[in-house]
């Protein structure tokens, strides 16, 4: 479950460091840069991080691996993504001034697309550690 769990995490670690180190800084300064705070808080990153991954493999790698489907953990973590990106960017939506709609509309497509792929590379590498 730890190899799993650890392989899960370097995986969307990866994505996602591509997504917000290169990929979207312009946008989201752009977008929502005066919500921004200046400095990361690096502790609640890694908390974020860790209880995500968490999710992300209770709900699509393990059940995937158990099933042995790659589009049931292409189609879970796609599903987990929409629904925790949604749940922060849709609250968002509904109680802040200024949070734009297309920083929702994109936050969402890459929440689903992250989750996605993230789970089933790991559903591939996942699978042969199990066995």
């Amino acid at each position: 479950m730890m190899r799993i769990y650890s392989v899960t995490f370097v995986v969307f670690l990866m994505l996602d460091s591509v997504w917000l180190g290169v990929i979207s800084p312009a946008l989201y300064k752009e977008q929502i840069g005066h919500l921004l705070a200046p400095e990361v808080n690096w502790t609640a990153a890694v908390m974020f991080y860790i209880l995500f991954i968490a999710g992300l493999v209770f709900f699509a790698v393990n059940p995937s691996i158990q099933q042995n489907s790659w589009k049931a953990a292409l189609r879970n973590g796609a599903f987990f993504g929409l629904v925790c990106y949604a749940t922060y960017d849709l609250t968002n939506q509904a109680t802040m001034r200024d949070w734009p709609l297309l920083i929702t509309a994109i936050d969402l497509m890459w929440g689903t697309f992250i989750c996605g792929i993230s789970s089933l590379v790991s559903f591939f590498i996942g699978r042969k550690l199990v066995k």
